[in-house]
């Protein structure tokens, strides 16, 4: 793809490659047609994993009978009430959750006790592959200088050549725009003419995420065989995306191949908290997973590789019928890319042990609840897809999983509190000893006390052993150990983690229940950009957030003393996550605290002892990139001050068919009023709001016209020339 111009300046040539347009068509996701399902190519690859299967799904199927068995032990004693068969059922779904969850990080405990080796670098590549990373309203600092830092690993192996790079902006800030334009430029300057990197911006991000990818595969899809598909958070390493291409390359029933992302680069409290967790407990649930699904696997949406003909051809995404949240575009497209291009009869399966994959996390608790609120919306559409003909078992597994992750909160809630009603009869109400029927001995509402106790120490131990099976599988990998501070730290760590993951669960619980209300009643969630800074939560934020859940807290504190003092303390951990939720969300949100604690060596992990070099390459750049000062830049000033800046945007701006006559918009006329209205570009910052200043921008008219004006200074200077002139 012959894409240069003979100007020597890299920043001179199209933004953008000569299109190879791929069609993109809607699935159907209730018809399908098995006669579609290509034929397999390498049948030796497709092994059923029926071991791991059946160790997950036959031990948590044989967990739950047992809980189930144990739990109506324990409220059958006196007789079962409606109420207690309501406490029943709603114990069997959440036990068998935690069931399903405990017998598949035993499979994954069991294989990565093994000894591994990390494949080895291919020594060449026959297929050219695109990386391209999606951006919407981020810092440009941060995602051109990961870009760079990826392709810098990249060509660092010998193989870059076989590599095209691609920034898809869906940005709707106009200063942000201007921004990512400055830093496109400025990439390609400092790369040379040899870097094929490019850059597209969407007026209109149609279908979101989703759509911005269907946008550059149905335009430049073609050219490519493949596509590795990061976030804007996203850092993987030259060797990891290379050998992700040749593992493309040497299967080719491959549709997705999806690496495990490591969190790197946190320091709040909260932060280090879900990095140490991800790190040390992550492991064995993706080793888990990957065992049981096998090639019937998901895909979570970055950091992964696909098959771009496949991903065309069978994954283009309908709209849902009716209005949000629970029609219009699929929010979680990821999950459902995946089930589709597996119903098509390629294969979709994870490397947890690949390395060199990473991400950030938010940085504090409601900044994880306002992404939550997205990815709650999404997994609930899901239930709308799970019915889709021709999915395999597996992928509907995937969308029961994410639709019941959510789930899980409102049903804790009514578990919690039905037993509450259930213990304030007992204590409030005169039981009737001696119903209607006959009988020899009266009916005592009460429970076995002791098998009550057995089964919870049985349901913590299920909970918590994902934890402890990764904590042994630290310990027993040296450069784990070593690179968390050793054994002691790492079990100092391991509680410290357990215990706040404790008091954060309970408010967790009722972010979650609100998020499905929300959802159930109506409420779209929109889709704002991440923060993904360090910067601490405004504390007047923190107050307003979780003031209703401190007051539930004290007000179960308080109705558990009336009823009874021994469930204030059965729900002692719940109420005390409740009545500090604003003390712990303030003191996780500090920057400051999480850095203390990292010098204590406390939630330390490998990245952070001995930090990849592409991680260190990244921040070292972002930092002398973010020094320049050009991600906050006003936009109209950038481009007026700039004329090269100015001639390079008009140019880069798409082609439009002329205006009809009577069709004007409003921003756009107000945006050319105000312009022509103003004596100086100062006056046209102040005047014009952001839509306005898009339009403006848009538009290569409005352009010139800003590019017309004078600053205030030149023409108050001006203004003091001319009378000595006339003098």
């Amino acid at each position: 793809m012959e894409w240069r111009t003979a100007s020597s300046d890299p920043a001179a040539a199209p933004p953008t490659p000569i299109e190879s347009r791929l069609s993109m068509p809607a699935q159907n996701l209730f018809k399908f047609d098995k006669r579609q399902r290509r034929k397999t190519e390498a049948p030796w690859l497709w092994r059923t994993p029926w071991l791991a299967r059946i160790v997950t799904f036959g031990g948590g199927l044989a967990l739950t009978a047992y809980g189930a068995h144990e739990m109506y032990k324990v409220v059958d004693v006196g007789g079962v009430t409606t109420l207690k068969w309501a406490l029943l059922g709603l114990f069997v779904l959440n036990f068998s959750w935690i069931a399903l969850s405990f017998t598949s990080c035993v499979v994954g405990f069991a294989l990565l006790m093994r000894r591994r080796r990390r494949p080895a670098l291919p020594t060449g590549l026959a297929e050219t592959t695109a990386v391209v990373m999606p951006i919407y309203n981020e810092a440009p600092s941060r995602v051109f200088a990961a870009l760079q830092t990826i392709y810098e690993d990249v060509q660092a192996t010998g193989l870059g050549a076989h590599f095209d790079w691609f920034f898809l902006s869906d940005t709707t800030n106009p200063d942000i725009w201007v921004a990512e334009e400055r830093a496109f430029i400025g990439i390609r300057r400092r790369l040379g003419p040899q870097a094929r990197i490019f850059y597209r911006r969407r007026e209109k991000n149609t279908g979101r995420k989703a759509g911005n990818i269907e946008d550059f595969v149905s335009r430049w899809g073609g050219a490519y065989k493949h596509m590795v598909v990061l976030d804007a958070d996203s850092l993987m390493s030259g060797p990891t995306i290379v050998q992700l291409a040749a593992a493309m390359e040497a299967d080719p029933d491959s549709g997705i191949i999806q690496t495990l992302p490591l969190i790197i680069n946190r320091n709040t409290l909260f932060a280090r908290v879900q990095q140490f967790a991800a790190r040390i407990y992550g492991p064995v649930i993706a080793m888990g997973l990957t065992a049981w699904m096998g090639r019937d696997g998901n895909y979570w949406g970055h950091n992964a590789i696909i098959r771009t003909e496949a991903f065309a051809r069978y994954c283009g995404l309908p709209d849902l019928r009716g209005r949000p949240p629970w029609g219009g575009h699929i929010l979680s497209h990821d999950f459902v890319e995946a089930a589709l291009i597996r119903r098509a009869g390629y294969a979709v399966y994870m490397t947890p042990t690949l390395g060199g994959s990473y991400e950030e996390s938010p940085p504090s608790l409601i900044d994880l609840s306002i992404r939550d609120r997205r990815w709650c919306q999404g997994n609930l559409q899901h239930a709308r897809v799970l019915s889709g003909k021709g999915f395999h078992w597996a992928s509907r597994q995937h969308f029961l999983t994410g639709i019941f992750g959510y789930l899980t909160s409102p049903l804790w809630l009514l578990q919690l509190l039905i037993g509450i009603v259930i213990v304030f009869q007992a204590s409030y109400f005169r039981p009737e000893y001696f119903t209607g029927e006959f009988a020899l001995f009266p009916t005592f509402p009460r429970f076995d006390a002791e098998r009550s106790l057995e089964l919870f120490g049985l349901t913590m131990g299920i909970l918590l052993a994902p934890k402890m099976l990764g904590l042994i599988v630290a310990i027993f990998e040296p450069e784990t150990r070593k690179g968390s501070g050793g054994v002691i730290m790492l079990l100092i760590s391991t509680l410290f983690e357990v215990v706040l993951s404790a008091l954060l669960a309970p408010i967790m619980m009722l972010i979650q229940t609100g998020h499905v209300l929300h959802i159930v009643f109506g409420f779209d969630t929109g889709w704002d950009p991440q923060r993904r800074d360090d910067g601490s939560v405004p504390f007047a934020d923190i107050v307003r957030r979780h003031v209703w859940h401190v007051a539930l807290g004290v007000l179960s504190l308080v109705a558990g003393f009336m009823i009874s003092p021994s469930l204030v303390a059965w729900m002692s951990p719940t109420i005390a996550g409740l009545v500090l939720a604003i003390f712990i969300s303030w003191a996780t949100s500090q920057r400051w605290l999480g850095l203390m604690f990292r010098r204590a060596g406390v939630l330390t992990t490998p990245e952070e002892t001995a930090t990849p070099p592409i991680a260190k390459r990244g921040k070292a750049l972002s930092k002398a990139l973010a020094r320049a000062g050009e991600d906050d830049v006003n936009g109209l000033l950038a481009i007026h001050a700039d004329p090269e800046l100015r001639a390079l945007h008009e140019s880069w701006l798409p082609t439009r068919r002329p205006r009809q006559r009577g069709q004007i918009t409003a921003d756009r006329a107000l945006a050319e009023t105000k312009i022509a209205d103003a004596e100086t570009i100062e006056d046209a910052v102040n005047w014009l709001n952001r839509g306005e200043r898009l339009v403006a921008l848009s538009d290569r008219a409005l352009i010139g016209m800003i590019a017309r004006l004078p600053r205030r200074a030149a023409l108050a200077a001006a203004a003091q020339r001319t009378p000595r002139a006339a003098e």
